[in-house]
């Protein structure tokens, strides 16, 4: 991999661009295909014979990260997007309001919505104050028990501030949106998208924040995110943040500072 590495790194490849060249490995005419996305050098030779293939982060250039995040506001001005007309205000929906207690979500009140047809209640997922999309946690025993409403690809997030604090699902983001000065950004997973990568960018620091039983792609994710957001640090729960357990929330504080 190193030897390929070596020669593809010789080849100017702009963020967002592919080249394709005759295979090193091989020598395939026009087989051999390099992209950089987002920072992510992916390499392949589609030769049957062959199959070398791979990939490698490589750093972002300043100019690079804010052609990309330009890029995403300019994505995200153009979605179009319209909530389902059965997902309504909350009003008195007893489940819905008390999902939000259980989890202390009051400061959220006016901005979880409802979907009167699955049975959910519905994050909004906004950018530059506009609904691109919508995240739906169910309430009973419907499947999926997470929902996307729309492809933006963009996170739900919670709070204002500097500092992300990079989160699995949306109750967690809120819970870290209500503490001050944090931004919980939920990826509703454990995959960094590149859309999540250039929505970052615009923090000073990043958090990852997993539960613990993910802190291999913890780490992995922190690795990636280096290349984006100067400052990333790891916070290594004890529990789900969403449960607001004291000690990693003065560690979250702690880590922030």
């Amino acid at each position: 991999m190193n030897n390929i590495y070596n020669i593809i790194s010789d080849i100017d490849i702009p963020n967002g661009t592919t080249r394709r060249i005759n295979c090193p490995e091989c020598g395939g005419l026009k087989t051999f295909t390099v992209t950089n996305n987002m920072g992510s050098l992916v390499w392949n030779c589609y030769k049957a014979s062959c199959g070398t293939k791979g990939g490698k982060r490589v750093r972002l250039s300043v100019d690079d990260i804010r052609t990309g995040f330009t890029g995403a506001e300019r994505m995200a001005d153009e979605i179009e997007f319209r909530m389902p007309d059965h997902v309504v205000a909350i009003k008195d929906r007893k489940k819905a309001l008390d999902f939000i207690h259980q989890w202390d979500l009051i400061h959220l009140r006016e901005e979880i919505l409802y979907d009167a047809k699955e049975d959910r209640v519905v994050f909004p997922v906004k950018y530059n104050g506009k609904i691109v999309d919508g995240t739906g946690r169910s309430l009973s025993n419907k499947l999926p028990k997470w929902k996307k409403y729309g492809n933006s690809g963009l996170p739900f997030t919670c709070g204002y501030g500097n500092v992300a604090v990079v989160v699995e699902d949306c109750v967690s983001a809120s819970v870290v949106g209500s503490l001050g000065n944090f931004v919980g950004v939920a990826l509703m997973g454990t995959s960094l998208l590149s859309t999540h990568q250039v929505f970052l960018t615009q923090f000073s620091t990043a958090i990852i924040a997993l539960d613990p039983d993910a802190l291999p792609k913890t780490l992995t994710m922190a690795k990636e995110m280096r290349g984006h957001v100067n400052d990333v640090r790891v916070l290594r729960l004890t529990d789900d943040i969403k449960y607001r357990n004291p000690e990693d929330i003065i560690n979250l504080t702690n880590i922030g500072v």
